[in-house]
C-alpha cells in the first residue's frame, strides 16, 4: 500500500480550477517531487495534503486512511508535517523553543502537572529536549541554539523550520521550496540534509521546488503539473526526456536538467 495515495483531486476558487482531477501515489522511503510553471497548482496540492485547503472532489488517504475530513492537526497526529515556502516560525522564540512546539503533539501530560512542572511532566520534558537536541546537532543548529529565531539570518531560519517539522517525527514531510531564496552553498547544504532525512530518518519527502538541478539529483519519482493538471509522472530521467515536459514546461532537454 502506498504511504499516500491522491486520487482525482479536484480544487476550485470561484469557479476558477486550481486543481483538475489531479492523481498519484507515494511509495515509503521515496522523495517525490512536485514540480510545474507558477500557477500550476504545486502548493495548492500541499495545502490540500496538510488540511489548509479542502478539494471539492477526490480522495487523499495516508497510510490507508482517507484524511479529507480531518482537521490540519489530527493529520499532524497519523504522520504529517510540513514547512511554507514563506518562513512561518515564531519570531520571537528562540531556535530551541521553536523546535519544542514541534513536539507538542507528542506531550502526553495534563495541565496540572505542566504548571507545577513535576512528575511525569519533568521526564517527559528531557525526554522530548533530548529529541531536539539531536535535530540541532543534525541541522548544525548548535550555535543558534538560544537565539531569537526572527534575527537570524535567512538561510538558517529554513533549517530551523525544517527542524520544526523533523520534531513531529512525521512519516510524510512536505517541503514548500526549501531552497527557495538561498545561495548555492546553502541550498547544496538543505539537499544534502533533505536526502539524509531521507536515507538515515527513513522519511518519505514530498517536494515542492523550482531548482531542477536538485530536483533531478535527489528525487525517485517527479510529478510535473501543468494548468492543474498531471502533466508527466516518472523517474527524473523519464521526465526530462518527455516531450510534453519539454514542450510545455522548461523547452528544451539542457534547460529541464540544469534548472534554467
Amino acid at each position: 500500500m502506498p504511504l499516500l495515495e491522491v486520487d482525482k483531486v479536484t480544487l476550485t476558487f470561484r469557479g476558477l480550477a486550481a486543481l483538475v482531477s489531479v492523481s498519484f501515489n507515494i511509495e515509503q522511503g521515496q522523495i517525490v517531487s512536485l514540480i510545474g510553471p507558477n500557477g500550476a497548482g504545486k502548493t495548492s496540492m500541499l495545502n490540500c495534503i496538510s488540511g489548509r485547503y479542502h478539494p471539492d472532489r477526490g480522495a487523499i488517504n495516508l497510510n490507508g486512511q482517507n484524511i479529507l475530513n480531518l482537521p490540519a492537526h489530527k493529520r499532524t497526529g497519523l504522520g504529517l508535517a510540513r514547512t511554507f515556502q514563506n518562513i512561518a516560525l515564531f519570531k520571537g522564540l528562540s531556535v530551541l523553543e521553536n523546535l519544542m512546539v514541534g513536539r507538542h503533539l507528542h506531550l502526553g501530560y495534563g495541565l496540572l502537572p505542566s504548571l507545577f512542572y513535576f512528575g511525569r511532566a519533568r521526564r517527559l520534558e528531557t525526554k522530548h529536549r533530548h529529541r531536539v537536541e539531536e535535530i540541532i546537532d543534525f541541522l548544525n543548529l548548535s550555535p543558534y541554539r538560544h537565539q531569537i529565531a526572527g534575527r537570524l539570518p535567512y538561510g538558517v531560519q529554513k533549517r530551523v523550520e525544517l527542524g520544526r517539522a523533523l520534531a513531529a517525527e512525521p512519516k510524510l514531510l512536505l517541503l514548500d521550496e526549501p531552497m527557495a531564496g538561498m545561495n548555492l552553498e546553502e541550498t547544496e547544504d538543505m539537499a544534502r540534509y533533505i536526502l539524509d532525512i531521507n536515507e538515515e530518518w527513513g522519511v518519505t519527502i514530498l517536494l515542492v521546488e523550482h531548482d531542477m538541478g536538485v530536483v533531478m539529483d535527489i528525487s525517485h519519482r517527479v510529478v510535473v503539473l501543468d494548468f492543474g493538471q498531471i502533466l508527466s509522472v516518472g523517474t527524473p530521467d523519464e521526465v526530462q526526456q518527455d516531450p510534453k515536459v519539454i514542450a510545455a514546461y522548461l523547452g528544451d532537454q539542457e534547460s529541464l536538467y540544469l534548472g534554467r
